[in-house]
């Protein structure tokens, strides 16, 4: 219940505020270029040097479409700057979004909340006059209402200063968009004057329609989480639904594509594959369910097990039928691992399914060499002992098994016949029932995929005639072009 007064002028609410983004990873430098873009002063603020000096210059130190460009037109207009003062950032802003990460503590299921607290003390602790702190960070449910006592506590403000909720929901790949155009936004607030400013500062966006629910600081927490238990849930659901289909030789896409027209259940997230990755999803539901377990709910989220746990087998799978494939053994086998990213349109490789099942393949004794437009480098940094391609030709060049892991556009559309041509034996599976099934048995290819029936892959596979015949630089002309007291490191927020 907003209970909450305050002795902020009218004036200072109806102003054109200040903002400071705290954190400049995925979501804070997202964050800070579209609030420019919205005609706001704003500054970013972080502890990595490195991060700092590449958005001053201009370069987004992650792969994201779109964002490189609304950084160039943010900064043409002189409204948006970068530092690593913390005492610049708090007299700065009249609001500040805390968007450092939350990942989730090594050996435990719970969120390291070290890096958001140190933000919010460090800063709490030089601002001088009425500010509002606006949290974006996904956080365990009863963070919020703690920070705020917290940072009331320490500032020279004293309860001058509030802090409210406002959660994130952004898709990689689609992140300018859905800060810009977002479904709906939640305002958690304990107080009237907190709501007053953010109607205020996103008053561009509400204007356009956007939906508002004003909430409880708990229950803005809970949003987020909530949001993502239930679309892991989802995917989880017609990845277990995979599994009977696989023991039955019934067929998930079918299945699938039968419940999608419930208007009950729709057919969003009900495509079968490799199960969710990424540095939300995985990392979220299991602080969900380490902190029902301390609020006494344990019971009530108890099922995210399930759903974290048929994630997992969805990777073992994969290797399974890879080493079908294979003919029963992966020891020595060339395979060409295509993609090493979560997810396409993005260079993010944390608790990535595919990285995680081309490593699997390797340490099965396989000769697996990984090719992904984007998340080469990051992939190196997890996996410095998985072989890199530079060109999906090059990855393809006498493979004896293709796997399919990360659905980017230049394997969707590249050629089977041209594939064919570099492989020494034309096997794939489709990780991510992504490909044209039809295109690629026409094409001479044993194809796999999970959660549907297929006869038995032959003892021998080799490309046809007309295959062989397409030259290799046939490929690159087939092939679309794809197109955060003292400082504590803010890792990025996904």
């Amino acid at each position: 219940m907003r209970t909450d007064t305050h002795h902020l002028t009218a004036a200072r609410v109806t102003a054109t505020p200040r903002i400071t983004v705290v954190g400049t990873g995925y979501l804070g430098a997202t964050h800070a270029i579209c609030m420019a873009q919205l005609g706001y002063e704003v500054l970013g603020v972080d502890v990595d040097t490195a991060k700092i000096d590449a958005l001053r210059s201009g370069r987004v130190p992650f792969h994201e479409p779109g964002l490189p460009e609304a950084l160039d037109q943010a900064m043409s207009t002189g409204r948006l700057d970068f530092t690593t003062d913390f005492s610049r950032a708090a007299q700065f802003g009249d609001i500040h979004f805390l968007c450092v990460g939350t990942p989730q503590k090594p050996g435990s299921q719970a969120a390291d909340l070290r890096f958001v607290e140190a933000a919010a003390t460090q800063l709490a602790a030089q601002i001088t006059g009425p500010a509002l702190i606006v949290g974006k960070s996904t956080v365990p449910v009863g963070t919020a209402a703690m920070l705020r006592e917290r940072v009331r506590t320490l500032s020279p403000a004293g309860r001058a200063l509030d802090l409210a909720w406002n959660p994130e929901f952004l898709r990689e790949g689609f992140a300018v968009q859905d800060t810009l155009h977002p479904d709906r936004l939640v305002f958690g607030v304990a107080s009237t004057w907190a709501e007053q400013v953010l109607r205020g500062v996103y008053r561009p966006i509400l204007e356009e329609g956007t939906p508002v629910v004003v909430s409880d600081l708990a229950t803005s927490e809970l949003v987020k989480v909530a949001a993502n238990s239930f679309l892991a849930t989802k995917i989880s659901y017609i990845n277990a639904m995979a599994e009977v289909c696989e023991a039955v030789d019934a067929d998930v896409g079918d299945l699938a594509r039968a419940l999608a027209h419930d208007d009950r259940i729709g057919g969003r997230f009900l495509r079968p594959g490799l199960g969710f990755g990424g540095g939300c999803l995985p990392k979220d539901i299991r602080a969900f369910q380490h902190r029902a377990r301390e609020i006494g709910a344990g019971a009530a989220v108890r099922f995210l097990e399930d759903v974290d746990a048929i994630n997992a087998r969805r990777r073992s799978r994969a290797v399974e039928l890879v080493r079908e494939l294979a003919g029963g053994s992966l020891l020595g086998v060339r395979i060409a691992a295509l993609g090493a990213a979560f997810k396409p349109d993005s260079d993010d490789v944390r608790d990535s399914p595919a990285l995680d099942v081309a490593h699997r393949l390797r340490r099965e004794g396989a000769d697996v060499v990984v090719y992904d437009p984007e998340a080469a480098e990051n992939a190196h940094r997890v996996h410095p002992d998985l072989p890199l391609a530079a060109s999906l030709t090059e990855a393809m060049r006498g493979a004896q098994v293709t796997v399919l892991l990360t659905e980017w556009d230049e394997f969707r559309e590249a050629r089977p016949e041209s594939l064919a041509a570099l492989v020494a034996e034309p096997r794939i599976l489709d990780a991510r029932d992504a490909l044209d099934a039809r295109g690629y048995t026409r094409a001479g290819w044993a194809y796999r995929t999970l959660g549907r029936p297929f006869p038995p892959v032959p003892s021998a596979a080799h490309p046809t005639s007309a295959a062989v015949a397409v030259r290799e630089e046939e490929l690159e002309l087939c092939t679309a072009a794809a197109e955060d007291a003292e400082p504590v490191p803010l890792p990025a927020e996904p």
